[in-house]
């Protein structure tokens, strides 16, 4: 980058990272961030559309990556003995 010049902050049109390689606190984060964009309500129209989309694919990938989680839990099992192990996801 060239000295002086600054980079310029990331919005929601910003694709250089794609939601589906963000982890779940990532999304979590830029949602929240979305969410208070649009809330102030000092955006053009297109640009909370914009934003509403995005949010959109957000909240579908904080909610496939909450999934995931629930059913490697749900795979935790105690054994006789008491000691945990894992059960083979289906």
């Amino acid at each position: 980058m060239p000295e002086g010049k600054q980079p310029e902050p990331a919005g929601p049109r910003d694709v250089s990272k794609d939601v589906s390689q963000m982890s779940f606190e990532e999304a979590l984060a830029e949602l929240e961030q979305i969410v208070r964009g649009l809330e102030s309500g000092q955006q053009k129209l297109e640009d909370a559309i914009t934003a509403y989309e995005r949010g959109a694919a957000l909240r579908r990938h904080c909610e496939a990556k909450l999934a995931e989680v629930e059913a490697r839990v749900a795979a935790i099992v105690q054994h006789a003995d008491g000691t945990l192990g894992t059960r083979e996801l289906d």
